[in-house]
């Protein structure tokens, strides 16, 4: 199974980083039954982020076919100002519209084979590009009227399963989006599960189910960074 993450230009670090590590600890912890990597719709090339200049190197391009998750991160930068003079969030987010992201993420989402998935601002992206009508889903709170307004029927949670696809909104979101229970543990219909954040880290005790040894589902259980 595989988990792409998807770069593109202006991209949100966090946003990468945080599912990046919490997805690659999991497949760790069942001896790498899940593949994670970063990839663009361009193939492999360095990737500038939206904060400083940072860069992370794309090894492949965005595959379809690949069973698995297709994540889809946020953007870094100004909120306002002049589109013609600054990279704004929302010009970074509307640029991922035109790129060969929108055809591989169509193709991505009719491959019954792939839960689709996003982190803050990253449903924004998919949803000004045409990819989210209809469905449940949520962003960043001060994206919330840009996504309704693209026929999203948005609902306000930290996080929102819409079957095949899972939505994360806000800053750090997507530690919630990668441990979150894998397909075998979800239900097959499209009504969202909304999910808030939890008041204490992890309950006192937990009732092992039959797809407690997925990637997912062990993510963070081994890791040695602080």
């Amino acid at each position: 199974m595989h988990a792409q993450i998807v770069l593109f230009d202006g991209f949100d670090p966090l946003d990468v980083i945080a599912p990046f590590e919490v997805l690659a600890a999991g497949s760790d912890a069942v001896g790498g039954e899940l593949e994670v990597e970063l990839v663009s719709a361009e193939g492999s090339r360095p990737v500038v982020s939206g904060t400083r200049g940072m860069v992370l190197y794309a090894t492949a391009q965005l595959d379809p076919a690949k069973p698995g998750y297709v994540i889809v991160p946020g953007a870094s930068g100004p909120v306002e100002g002049d589109p013609d003079e600054i990279d704004t969030i929302p010009v970074l987010l509307g640029r991922f519209g035109e790129t060969e992201a929108v055809p591989l993420m169509r193709r991505a989402m009719a491959n019954p084979d792939i839960t689709v998935a996003t982190v803050c601002g990253g449903s924004l992206a998919r949803g000004m590009a045409g990819l989210l009508e209809g469905r449940n889903a949520v962003t960043h709170v001060l994206g919330l009227d840009v996504l309704d307004a693209t026929g999203v029927n948005v609902v306000r949670a930290r996080v929102v399963d819409d079957g095949d696809l899972v939505t994360a909104g806000g800053v750090t979101s997507g530690l919630d989006l990668a441990l979150r229970p894998s397909d075998p543990c979800r239900s097959s219909t499209r009504s969202p599960t909304i999910r808030a954040p939890s008041r204490s880290p992890r309950p006192a005790r937990e009732r092992r189910s039959p797809c407690a040894t997925s990637p997912l589902q062990h993510s963070g259980l081994r890791g040695g960074s602080l």
